[in-house]
């Protein structure tokens, strides 16, 4: 996903769980429908939360990648 596709970044680097979550429903709350945030966390448990919190929610898991101990997830709005 490129950058100019992305309307908001929350960085949760450093949080363990639930944070991450709670911080992206929060921001997620002050979206619009269709506007995608990007979500950078690097607890390895934000990976099952992250899909079992958008299947709950309805929004959409757009893409999600790791790397460097870092766990990168594209959220879109429903």
């Amino acid at each position: 996903m490129s950058e100019n596709q992305i309307d908001q970044e929350l960085d949760c680097r450093g949080l363990k769980c639930p944070l991450p979550i709670l911080r992206t429903k929060k921001a997620i709350d002050r979206m619009v429908t269709g506007q995608v945030l990007k979500m950078v966390a690097t607890d390895p448990g934000a990976i099952n939360d992250m899909k079992a919190w958008t299947s709950r929610t309805g929004n959409a898991l757009v893409d999600s990648s790791q790397g460097d101990g870092e766990f990168i997830f594209y959220v879109r709005k429903k």
